[in-house]
């Protein structure tokens, strides 16, 4: 045999070989392959219910072969003797709509065929419910957070922290490496946008470029840290997982909450003090235990240092949506529960990265998570939320007045009610007065049935005297009408009731804020609902955590009750266990969504679903390094943020390349910076900072929003007058031009110019935001009043700071709206576009627009100013203008 002859069998014998490993290794498992599918699709009738149907279980493969009612399902080695995979293939089973795909259909019949292996012996016995499997355990969320080496790197990489080299060692194995560094204007409008939500303003940009010294970009980072608008950017991030909104929802009429903007100024103080998220996390669960609080004595903690702080904190937990003061309820327990419900979805979804609200009618259909521990985090907060002892919004209000206070008020309240009984003795002797005058014109038989039948209170009066005041009717003087009798005497009345409003106006302002607080040593039993049906409960249950992150067989256990406080302590407790360190969930849950906001996508690209249908992680190593990191240097977000916008990944260019759109075409590896859109929010700032209306006021009662004529939600107080309820314009004295996040989220009114932009509407929370490409936006940019308006203001503000020089007015609105000069081209045509424009103008009627109709005195615009008008809304309608390069 010829040496090549033998080369080519040996290798062919070799290639076969690692063939059939590969093949036996491939054969799929009951474990790993198998029962996930029968889990999501078949557990609910056949493994998890109180009776199975038809006598049959699904949940191991030897209950598969005792089989059922009609027999064993399951013969290995023969899919097609197998009543399991005849009924799916049929599409006889499972009964819903939805039935397995073909690769799950494939996937069972090659299971069978090869012989329906398990990965170990099964169990002997086996609970209730689906259990949890040690697949199931080992998936990479739930394994705990590692801390893997930091790959090394060369100086070719131009990895300037742990951050590159972790990317640099993915990139690598595409031959892709970073793109350039991005300009410095650019740096510095990116780093401005994502740490404050604000343009930087032309000194700023002046200021960053003269500054010439190796660590201007790390300066310009920790300044903008500092910057008191950080707070609000990173504020609002954490308000949309929170659910936050300034009214109950549930119905149309979706009651405001006058005090909920307490919780989102404590959120922008939390952030702009750099509080450690543990501690953040802990006092928005616990802050009512934390401060030694009861339901029944909550002021009692108001004289702590920080307890004021630490009430207003636990407002996370009342972000839900709640209807239970609506009146006549058809279902109070339905939507008792609902509030609940929303409540553990926010927690679990902002903080645990997973959908626990699935099991709450049922086990988990593709996460361990059966439904008892969905009503072990309901035992957690049930003491709080007892549905037996509710308490309506109103009645979670705790006032902040002091024993000062009411001692002021009630000393008030007595000068007043001294004025006022003073008032009503001579309200009385000016009516009677004003009676006997006024019965002087009757005859005196008259006069007197007259008189009787005025004394004579309403309920006793006769129907004769009833008729008598009818067909008199000008003997029925009373307080409204007394100025018709006696004018002086009217004025003197009214002079009283203007002293006592003075003396009331005395009274200290009696503030709110809306807590969770529990009742002191009284635990409401935590019952699991079968079905999720609150009607229907079924085996009381302990307060708990998830059982996955337990040691098999086992469970989180959470104390019943701390007897170090008057309250349960569940809560306390949960918020410790999360905040252990050695829960695998948190850290990379936080971490990742602070990735999600500076790169636009998370390294998980579903940030609230770290389960089984989310994504996985497109580098797992920097996530578990990054959430380590974190929690090992004190949950301290502004260092984390630094460590990612000083990394070259951050400070890279946008730029494509062909070689990186080949390789890596949705940039998964970030070879260059991803560009996005800015947030709603963002944009409308931007646009008040650039026409210069922007007011920087921070903190207090949100600014209200109403519709306006056209039915469009917008800025301001909601006033309407004549029989047709037209809106009337109050003015806000400045107000409307304060930043986003302090606009009144109602519900069911959302602010129109946001909503275009894909700002959430919280029906419950938001976990993450989409941003679509759609015309509204643009007809929002073209014919919105307040775009219209800011162009304008916009278009002013560079007549006042450059003069009539239209080259520089054109110079000035570029420096304003993106932070750079024009380019000859650029400048080229906006002044033709300026020159043309006035020209058009001048050559057609003027038309006032609607305000101008309504203020005759308005001094109307001149084709100078219309022009520049119209270049300002150009300006602020573009692309570079709405996106982050």
């Amino acid at each position: 045999m010829k040496p090549t002859t033998r080369w080519f069998l040996r290798s062919l014998c070799s290639l076969l070989f690692v063939f059939l490993v590969s093949a036996r290794a491939a054969s799929p498992v009951f474990e790993k392959d198998i029962r996930p599918i029968l889990k999501a699709h078949c557990f609910e009738c056949h493994g998890e219910g109180e009776k199975l149907k038809g006598g049959l279980d699904l949940r191991l493969r030897r209950l598969m072969l005792k089989g059922g009612d009609e027999g064993p399902v399951l013969v290995p080695g023969k899919p097609d003797r197998s009543p399991l995979f005849q009924m799916v293939h049929s599409g006889d089973m499972p009964k819903r709509e939805k039935k397995l795909t073909r690769e799950q259909i494939e996937l069972i019949k090659q299971w069978i065929a090869a012989g329906a292996k398990t990965a170990r012996p099964e169990p002997a016995e086996i609970g209730k419910g689906s259990g949890i499997t040690a697949e199931e355990r080992a998936f990479w969320s739930f394994q705990p957070i590692r801390q893997p080496a930091i790959p090394k790197t060369k100086l070719k990489d131009r990895a300037r922290t742990p951050v590159d080299a972790f990317l640099v060692s993915a990139m690598a194995k595409q031959k892709l490496g970073f793109s350039p560094d991005a300009e410095k204007v650019t740096l510095l409008r990116r780093a401005s946008f994502d740490l404050t939500g604000l343009p930087p303003t032309p000194a700023e940009v002046e200021a960053f470029l003269a500054d010439t010294t190796p660590d201007a970009y790390e300066k310009l980072v920790d300044r903008l840290l500092d910057s008191p608008h950080y707070g609000e950017r990173w504020g609002r991030h954490w308000l949309d997982v929170a659910g936050y909104a300034d009214s109950d929802g549930y119905s149309d009429a979706d009651p405001p909450r006058a005090y909920a903007y307490k919780y989102r100024d404590y959120v922008i103080g939390s952030f702009n003090a750099d509080k450690p998220f543990d501690r953040f996390i802990t006092e928005q669960l616990a802050g009512d235990e934390l401060a030694r609080a009861t339901r029944d004595n909550p002021q009692s903690a108001l004289g702590a240092p920080h307890s004021r702080e630490l009430l207003i904190a636990t407002g996370f937990l009342r972000m839900g949506v709640d209807g239970t003061a609506t009146p006549a309820l058809a279902d109070p327990d339905a939507v008792r529960n609902q509030v609940v419900a929303d409540t553990i979805k926010i927690v679990s979804t902002s903080l645990l990265g997973l959908s626990v609200g699935c099991a709450q009618c049922h086990d988990h259909r593709y996460d361990p998570i059966p439904q008892t521990d969905y009503y072990r985090l309901r035992a957690v907060i049930e003491p709080a939320y007892d549905p037996k002892n509710w308490r309506i919004p109103d009645q979670r209000l705790v006032s902040l007045y002091t024993e000062a206070d009411r001692k002021k008020a009630a000393e008030v309240e007595a000068d007043a009610k001294k004025l006022a009984d003073e008032k009503a003795a001579k309200q009385k002797q000016y009516i009677a007065e004003a009676l006997t005058k006024h019965l002087e014109k009757f005859e005196t038989e008259l006069r007197e049935k007259l008189r009787a039948a005025y004394e004579t209170s309403a309920d006793k009066r006769t129907a004769e005297q009833k008729k008598l005041l009818a067909d008199n009717p000008s003997v029925n003087i009373n307080a409204g009408v007394l100025y018709q009798y006696n004018q002086k005497a009217a004025d003197d009345l009214k002079a009283m009731d203007a002293k006592i409003a003075e003396i009331r106006g005395r009274r200290p302002t009696e503030d709110f804020i809306s807590v969770l607080t529990e009742p002191a040593d009284k635990l409401p039993v935590t019952h699991l609902f079968h079905r999720g049906d609150p009607k229907q409960p079924k085996e009381a249950i302990k307060p708990g955590g998830l059982s996955v992150l337990a040691s098999p067989g086992k469970s989180v256990e959470l104390p019943e009750k701390d007897q170090q406080l008057d309250t349960s302590g569940r809560r306390l407790a949960f918020a410790r266990w999360l905040t252990s360190g050695t829960n695998p969930l948190v850290a990379r849950v936080l971490v990742n969504r602070v990735w999600l906001h500076h790169f636009g996508r998370g390294l998980v690209g579903t940030p609230s679903d770290f389960g089984a249908m989310g994504e996985r992680p497109s580098h797992p190593e920097l996530l578990d390094w990054l959430a380590n990191d974190f929690v090992e240097h004190g949950w301290r977000l502004k260092r984390l943020h630094k460590l990612i916008m000083t990394s070259t990944a951050y400070r890279q260019s946008s730029r494509r390349n062909q070689t990186g759109d080949e390789r890596d075409p949705e940039n998964r590896l970030y070879w260059r910076k991803p560009v996005h859109r800015l947030d709603a929010e963002v944009i409308r700032d931007a646009v008040l900072a650039t026409s210069g209306a922007l007011n920087k006021v921070m903190f207090g009662p949100p600014v209200p929003v109403r519709p306006d004529v056209h039915g469009q939600i917008v800025v301001g107080i909601d006033k309407t007058e004549g029989d047709n309820k037209m809106p009337v314009e109050v003015a806000l004295k400045g107000e409307e031009f304060r930043r986003a996040i302090y606009i009144q989220v109602r519900r069911s009114r959302p602010l129109a110019m946001l909503h275009a932009f894909d700002a959430p509407v919280m029906e419950v929370n938001c976990e993450r935001r989409q941003t679509s490409t759609v015309p509204t936006q643009s007809l929002m940019l073209m014919n919105s009043q307040f775009i219209l308006d800011q162009a304008g203001r916009f278009a002013q503000r560079l007549q006042k700071e450059a003069g009539d020089d239209r080259a520089r007015q054109v110079a000035r609105a570029w420096e304003l709206a993106f932070s750079r000069s024009p380019t000859k081209r650029e400048l080229a045509d906006a002044l033709e576009f300026l020159s043309q424009q006035v020209d058009h103008l001048k050559a057609v009627p003027e038309k006032k627009d609607e305000k101008a109709k309504k203020d005759e005195k308005a001094k109307p615009a001149t084709p100078e100013l219309q022009a520049l008008t119209d270049l300002c809304q150009a300006l602020l309608s573009a692309n570079e203008f709405l996106y982050v390069d």
